[in-house]
């Protein structure tokens, strides 16, 4: 989507807005380009108009490959098809952040199965990795059906699939709500090697629950998720993975932050980032996905993936807009503890 920004500002109160690009899949992809240096590509689809293409743009300057997405010819006034908005606010303090998405109607949405050759980029182009997630298969009542399509090729052609639950109630609603969510989140669970949310997203999504969990989902007991993960691998053995964020929210601007990764029966938890500071925490987990792919893609060690994951989420957080703009020096210091202080 095209995101637009109000800054330090509101969206109702704003006359100026900082153009972005951004959105769950695609924030993955540049995160593993430009901070990470591995060859990324994003599939999705635009209404061919201005707007598509400064979407196209973004993506070019990222580094990520476009040459996978579709171009359907817009009606010139959006009544058939166009492209997603995303308005959102940073949040401050006590304020938190807030998004209101103008998404409905888009090309992406009306994907279908047969609408990609999954079997040329799976088999043909060498794809290693394919990173979906939960949003995108709440769009409408086809992107489900072509999740599930995708998936179940990757699976064919021996490549690793993750998914990102993210679950937002708004998105579902229109469509069957939260037991629609449920049904088609189990669905496509079937097909995940490496399975990423938060606590919210696998009681919402996948239907455990995690004790000791306050009703605003602003802590969390890690032995309590971590007896969570274990009936949930036990209900879906095909998961090699899974992963989370851990995110105590004090303020808008500061949180606790870490994550927890299970990997072959054990548990790997990164370092703590206590009280860390927050620009714009839109995309953090994204960056974090992105990380804990790179480590597991490069050196398949579980507790260097969850730091990479970690650090390069909680770095992201600290600059505005939906992707990273970190380096994987910059991560690499970040891991290795070092500090702030201005170098020159």
């Amino acid at each position: 989507m095209l995101r637009l920004d109000p800054g330090e500002g509101r969206v109702h109160t704003s006359r100026d807005f900082r153009a972005w690009e951004g959105g769950g899949e695609y924030n993955v992809a540049r995160g593993l380009r430009r901070c990470f240096g591995l060859d990324t590509s994003v599939v999705t689809a635009f209404a061919d108009n201005a707007i598509g293409r400064l979407i196209e743009d973004f993506i070019l300057q990222g580094g990520v490959d476009a040459s996978l997405i579709k171009w359907v010819d817009y009606d010139g006034v959006g009544r058939q098809v166009r492209n997603g908005l995303n308005f959102t606010e940073r949040g401050y303090g006590i304020r938190g952040a807030v998004g209101t998405p103008d998404r409905g109607n888009t090309a992406t949405s009306q994907l279908r199965p047969g609408d990609i050759d999954w079997n040329e980029i799976f088999g043909r182009l060498g794809t290693r990795w394919l990173h979906t997630g939960g949003i995108f298969a709440a769009l409408s009542e086809t992107t489900p059906e072509f999740v599930i399509d995708a998936v179940q090729a990757a699976q064919r052609h021996g490549v690793v699939v993750s998914y990102d639950l993210n679950y937002r109630p708004s998105l579902w609603q229109s469509i069957g709500g939260h037991t629609r969510a449920q049904e088609v989140n189990r669905e496509i669970a079937k097909y995940v090697d490496v399975m990423i949310g938060n606590e919210e997203d696998f009681t919402a999504c996948l239907g455990f629950d995690v004790a000791g969990v306050d009703e605003n989902i602003s802590n969390i007991e890690i032995d309590s998720f971590k007896s969570m993960i274990e009936t949930a691998v036990k209900a879906f053995p095909n998961f090699k993975v899974t992963a989370t964020t851990l995110r105590s929210v004090k303020t808008a601007s500061i949180n606790d932050w870490g994550a927890i990764v299970w990997h072959q029966d054990q548990f790997y938890q990164s370092r703590q980032y206590s009280d860390l500071e927050i620009m714009d925490r839109v995309g953090g987990g994204d960056s974090f996905a992105s990380g804990l792919i790179y480590g597991f893609l490069t050196s398949g060690d579980a507790q260097q993936a969850v730091e990479y994951g970690a650090a390069h989420g909680a770095l992201a957080m600290t600059t505005p807009g939906d992707t990273s703009m970190a380096s994987l020096a910059e991560v690499t210091k970040v891991m290795s503890g070092g500090g702030a202080r201005v170098q020159r």
